[in-house]
């Protein structure tokens, strides 16, 4: 993406995020009630969540690693004593008056990421703290014309909000930012990162200046966006928004908005609190939590390895293009199935172009995802396997791989056999066909001899209609110049 025209004559973009993210944990954060995805209304709610009289929060300390995890990842401070404070505001989907988050003393404090620009070259993006917090239940306002429903499963959801400093300066690098930190906590295994669930959502505080000013402007926040293209269509909105009232000769008012994905559009939610309004004090039902360096180590000690080194190793280790690597160490299950390719198939470049042309292009043009292709890593290695050691010809592997996605055999070396498409080898199998081809086209063969050598391809094009696709390519090339050249 890039700027608009009115961006650049004069105006300058400054962009913060702030990411939720929620914890991969089979409980809430503070209770024992069931976190999982597609529960009935309202059936995930205890107790607890509802804050009713007499109950009291327990920690979930599964939260702990997950959250250290990242901090280490970014290379942030790990605060040995975290608090948790109540924020106090009212809101229907807030059952209890007040949310349990983290103020003054959040689990992660600094650290940094380096995002990819579409230029190729790389930026930092500054991060301001990571604290831990319960999410809020879910109003929707669809289902019943004229009315509002609450559905509180997802009170008491552990979440990790990831606050950045505001150093995106275009939408485009907001959305950059955006899908490196969902890389990162995929990969930690904090979070599934399902955006479509809720488990990722991001709130864009953006404002604009003038060029040359140093003083930040007003900003808004538009809240909740669940995906990386309506992200970016909200930016781009608001953006454009506040540029149209500032030279309209209007100001800015600081407040919170909603994205509407139906008009591509930002609507007011309402004023913008400060930190004064929700009346932080520390939670009297939570004791501060005390974190030794031994746990922190552990923590390290456990956690897998990270994007950048595997692409590194991906580069070093697999010989691959550093195109090739990004992509495959896109995300974990991704870089995992290729690992797993490579392995079978005993070629990593071949394995590496596979994967990346046939399996995602297939997969993007079905809309599916990885883990719901009906080809396995192995069986697409073995495909591999069959290209390397000349049993079938590239092309004739694409029609393998077909036939494996729609099932019509459970192997590669089934279908091949069925179908009877092993490739036709050797001089004493070629050799004749190659001789019959050209005794048939003498006048394209005197072309050829005389000079005009591309017409090779029309020779190779006659060998491969005559074998149904299935003389290896490489050995008919050599067997038709060999002849032609005598």
């Amino acid at each position: 993406m890039t700027s608009s025209p009115r961006q650049e004559a004069g105006w300058e973009v400054v962009i913060g995020l702030e990411i939720h993210v929620q914890l991969s944990t089979n409980t809430k954060i503070f209770s024992g009630a069931s976190t999982k995805f597609g529960a009935p209304p309202n059936s995930q709610a205890c107790a607890i969540d509802l804050g009713m009289p007499g109950v009291l929060p327990v920690v979930n300390e599964q939260v702990y690693p997950k959250a250290i995890a990242f901090g280490l990842a970014v290379g942030a401070n790990i605060e040995t004593c975290s608090v948790f404070d109540r924020k106090n505001y009212f809101y229907p989907d807030l059952p209890k008056g007040y949310q349990i988050t983290q103020m003054n003393y959040p689990i992660v404090r600094g650290g940094q990421v380096d995002i990819l620009l579409e230029s190729g070259e790389t930026k930092t993006i500054c991060i301001t703290r990571a604290h831990l917090e319960e999410d809020a239940g879910k109003s929707l306002h669809e289902d019943f014309p004229g009315m509002t429903a609450i559905d509180l499963n997802r009170a008491g959801t552990p979440l990790l909000e990831i606050v950045s400093e505001p150093d995106m300066n275009s939408a485009a690098e907001a959305v950059a930012y955006a899908k490196h930190i969902h890389q990162l906590v995929t990969y930690l295994d904090v979070s599934d990162g399902d955006m479509s669930q809720g488990s990722l959502r991001c709130d864009a505080n953006v404002s604009i200046r003038r060029t040359g000013d140093s003083d930040l402007g007003t900003r808004t926040e538009t809240k909740n966006v669940n995906s990386f293209r309506y992200l970016e269509r909200a930016i781009t909105y608001e953006i454009e928004r506040q540029i149209a009232i500032l030279e309209g000769g209007g100001r800015i008012i600081q407040e919170t908005r909603l994205y509407d994905p139906v008009r591509d559009e930002t609507r007011p939610m309402r004023s913008k609190e400060t930190a004064t309004d929700y009346r932080y004090f520390p939670e009297p039902d939570l004791l501060p939590v005390l974190i030794d360096q031994a746990y922190i180590q552990a923590v390290r000690e456990s956690m897998p390895e990270l994007p950048v080194a595997k692409r590194v190793r991906f580069e070093k280790e697999y010989d691959l293009s550093a195109a090739d690597a990004i992509v495959l160490t896109s995300n974990v299950q991704l870089a995992n199935y290729f690992e797993r390719v490579a392995a079978t198939g005993g070629d990593s470049r071949l394995a590496a172009n596979w994967v990346r042309v046939e399996l995602l292009g297939k997969l993007n043009r079905e809309g599916m995802e990885l883990d719901d292709a009906p080809v396995s890593a192995e069986q697409l290695g073995s495909i591999v396997t069959r290209i390397r050691d000349n049993t079938i010809s590239g092309k004739i592997a694409k029609t393998v791989f077909d036939g494996l996605w729609s099932g019509q055999a459970s192997s590669a070396d089934d279908f091949i056999k069925s179908h009877g498409l092993e490739q036709v080898s050797g001089a004493d199998e070629l050799e004749p066909i190659v001789t019959a081809i050209i005794a048939a086209n003498p006048s394209q063969a005197k072309q050829y001899r005389s000079g005009k050598t591309k017409l090779l391809g029309f020779f190779v094009g006659q060998v491969m209609k005559e074998t149904q696709g299935k003389a290896n390519p490489q050995q008919v090339n050599d067997l038709i110049k060999k002849l032609l050249d005598n």
